[in-house]
C-alpha cells in the first residue's frame, strides 16, 4: 500500500503515537513506556495495548526491557504527520500572522486532516520552508530526513551563541521568550551558570537576562563564532 494511502487511513491515535515515538528517540536513548505515556498523556496501560497493535502493523519493534525502535515504515509514517505539522505551523505564523505560541496547538488538530493535494499548496505558497517557527527542521517530501541536534542552553559552555530551535511544548514560556528577544536565529552572549542549580545568565545585545535551569533546558543553540 501507498505511504500516503496508508497515512490516510491510519487513525490520529496512530499517527500521534509514532510521531512521539519518533521525536522521544531523537533525545533519549531507550524509548520506554513511561516515556511515551508522559509524552502523550495517557495510562502506560493504554500505551502498551498500542505498541502491540503497532507491532503487528510493522510499524515499530518492541523488545522487552530494551523500548521501542520504529521501522522504515513507522518513520516514514511519522515523518509525513511531523511534515504536516511543521509546514501548519509555518503558514499560521507567517501567512495568517499567529503568534508563535498559539501555532503547535492548532497545528495538533490540523496535522490529521489535510490532504496531500494541501500539504504541497502549503510549501509551495512559503517557498518550501526549511524549518517552522520554533527552528525545527520540516522534514523534505523526498528523500531522507535528519533532525539536527543543538545543545541544550544550560549546558553550553560561556560564550557567544545562535539560538538554532526552542521547544514549542509551553505558550507561557514561548511568550516569555518572545520578550526576552530569545528566538531562533538571535544572536546570545552566555555569561554564567550560577552553581548548585542556579539561573544561567545570558546577554541579549544590551540587555542581560537570568534564566532557569528548565528554561534553559528547552532552547537549543550552537557556537556563534560560525
Amino acid at each position: 500500500m501507498r505511504l500516503k494511502s496508508f497515512f490516510m487511513e491510519s487513525s490520529e491515535s496512530v499517527q500521534d503515537y509514532l510521531k512521539a515515538i519518533y521525536l522521544l528517540a531523537q533525545t533519549e536513548d531507550e524509548v520506554t513506556t513511561s516515556a511515551i505515556a508522559e509524552r502523550l498523556s495517557v495510562s502506560p496501560a493504554s500505551v502498551t495495548s498500542m505498541i502491540k497493535r503497532l507491532a503487528e502493523r510493522g510499524h515499530l519493534k518492541h523488545r522487552r526491557y530494551q523500548g521501542v525502535e520504529l521501522t522504515e515504515t513507522g518513520r516514514a509514517m511519522a515523518l509525513e504527520v511531523i511534515r504536516h505539522h511543521r509546514l501548519l505551523e509555518a503558514y499560521l505564523s507567517k501567512a495568517l500572522g499567529m503568534d508563535w505560541d498559539r501555532v503547535h496547538e492548532e497545528a495538533e488538530v490540523l496535522e490529521h486532516a489535510i490532504s496531500e493535494e494541501f500539504e504541497d499548496r502549503i510549501a509551495e505558497y512559503l517557498g518550501h520552508p526549511t524549518h517552522d517557527p520554533h527552528g525545527d527542521p520540516i522534514p523534505p517530501k523526498r528523500g531522507r530526513h535528519r533532525e539536527v541536534s543543538h545543545s541544550a542552553l544550560s549546558s553550553f559552555q560561556n560564550g557567544t551563541a545562535i539560538i538554532e530551535r526552542v521547544s514549542d511544548r509551553d505558550p507561557d514560556a514561548l511568550r516569555y521568550l518572545d520578550r526576552l528577544g530569545l528566538r531562533p536565529g538571535a544572536r546570545i552572549t552566555v555569561e554564567e551558570h550560577a552553581p548548585f542549580g542556579g539561573p544561567v545568565w545570558v546577554k541579549v545585545g544590551r540587555r542581560r537576562h537570568a534564566l532557569g535551569r528548565d528554561l534553559a533546558e528547552t532552547i537549543y543553540v550552537s557556537k556563534g563564532d560560525r
